[in-house]
């Protein structure tokens, strides 16, 4: 189990890629119609999971989530590849991780705080 402040590295990462994902999502729901525009994607949890069963800390201050083209869904006449669906549940699969991971590092910062004697 990974220590206090490891966690807190993790769900920093992990709110900064989330931040990264509703931008590369948006930016493909306002390009749904534009001709030969092939839809992003963000690639970051395969690697904060490696990270967090490494057992070592890893400093993921300077991790950056990559933005790809996965070119995997079926392109329309136009030579575009964005479902319009797909991309609005991914937005809200997308906002909900990112409030549970706010609350968890809220959560967090509350123990942190309770154990020094803070606030109760």
């Amino acid at each position: 189990m990974p220590q206090r402040a490891d966690m807190i590295g993790y769900l920093e990462a992990a709110i900064r890629a989330r931040g990264v994902r509703q931008s590369v999502i948006a930016h493909n729901i306002a390009n749904a119609h534009t001709p030969g525009f092939r839809r992003k994607a963000v690639r970051f949890e395969e690697m904060l999971a490696e990270a967090m069963a490494s057992g070592r800390p890893r400093d993921l201050a300077d991790a950056r989530p990559e933005v790809f083209a996965p070119r995997t869904t079926p392109v329309d006449g136009a030579g575009n590849d964005v479902d319009l669906n797909r991309e609005v549940g991914e937005l809200v699969k997308n906002d909900l991780l990112y409030k549970a991971y706010l609350r968890m590092l809220a959560g967090t910062y509350r123990k942190l705080e309770l154990a020094m004697g803070g606030p109760k």
